[in-house]
């Protein structure tokens, strides 16, 4: 089983082991079934089944969502009886990877506890930062390509350091540095987009450091790209969130490792909200939060125009927290 919310560990995976069938093979040994739209009945066909002229038989399960806590509203009706007893008398010449994009299992069902026991499981959940970086190092050494340091920590925060999208934009700035046989910051910022999370970061910290000018200029800009107010405010609602809870844990003694672990966020999240909360106290952390939240529920109750109510919570916001300092 691979188990685990890392995309790009997992299709690498997934890649490696459809090696172990010759490519002249593939198409009568290998099989891929999503169990949000098909029985796991017919997987186990096919597993069941001996290989068609060749020695192993290749069989994908994606998305067994039933070995998890999650309630699925799906009208497909999975035979796990006939599931349980495949875990326990698996067929030698079939090998059944179930590719499970989850954090964990429900550890308390039957079927979990049969699986643990029978079956190898390959954790790809959360990479370190330092991990990425060795990731992202290997890959530019096999090209004999280098990266500048200020470079990388702009591609990390240009991606939230998630190590599928790292991987996804390095073939272009490989291409871009064939001559040089150098990323350099400019390069990054010119091919590299910001993703959606990284620009309301940079709204968090317009918003902190009371730039009412900068942050609704940037937010004019997100609407003007498509993006919708609504999620919009639900990002800046989730950032404000974690700075609070990382404010409040941190002073608690928390670690940065322990946070990420406790509040289920990527690491590099963790990070740059650790970063930011220094510099700010908890009443204005808060103050944010409250007033976004009373703005998220002006956007879905009344007709207001969703730009003027977020240059309105701007004005409130910065005025307010001056009036608490003059005090």
């Amino acid at each position: 089983m691979v188990l685990g919310t890392v995309d790009y560990l997992a299709d690498q995976l997934k890649q490696a082991l459809l090696q172990l069938i010759p490519t002249e093979e593939r198409t009568m040994n290998v099989g891929s079934y999503d169990m949000e739209t098909t029985p796991v009945a017919v997987a186990l066909d096919d597993a069941m089944s001996a290989p068609f002229f060749g020695e192993r038989r290749l069989v994908f399960v994606n998305h067994p969502y039933f070995l998890t806590g999650e309630m699925k509203k799906t009208k497909v009706d999975h035979d796990l009886e006939s599931l349980q007893r495949y875990f326990e008398h698996p067929e030698p010449s079939t090998i059944l990877v179930l590719m499970a994009p989850y954090e964990k299992l429900d550890a308390r069902k039957k079927l979990v506890k049969t699986l643990k026991k029978n079956a190898t499981i390959i954790d790809v959940n959360q990479v370190s930062e330092r991990e990425t970086q060795e990731y992202v190092q290997d890959a530019l050494k096999a090209k004999q390509i280098s990266i500048d340091a200020d470079a990388l920590q702009e591609l990390f925060n240009r991606t939230d350091g998630q190590l599928g999208l790292i991987m996804g934009q390095l073939p272009k700035l490989m291409i871009y540095a064939a001559q040089s046989q150098r990323i350099e910051l400019a390069a990054v910022e010119a091919l590299v987009t910001k993703s959606l999370t990284q620009n309301v970061f940079d709204l968090v910290n317009d918003v902190l450091r009371y730039q009412t000018k900068a942050a609704v200029e940037l937010y004019h800009e997100l609407v003007a790209s498509q993006e919708a107010p609504l999620k919009i405010n639900a990002i800046l609602l989730g950032q404000f969130r974690l700075l609070l809870q990382v404010k409040i844990l941190a002073r608690a003694g928390y670690s940065q490792g322990s946070l990420a672990s406790t509040l289920k966020v990527h690491p590099y999240r963790v990070k740059l909200a650790m970063q930011m909360v220094r510099h700010f106290d908890q009443p204005a952390l808060r103050a944010a939060y409250l007033g976004l939240l009373q703005t998220e529920v002006q956007m879905k109750t009344t007709q207001r125009d969703p730009e003027l109510l977020f240059e309105l919570f701007m004005v409130q916001f910065v005025n307010d927290r001056r009036a608490v300092v003059t005090r």
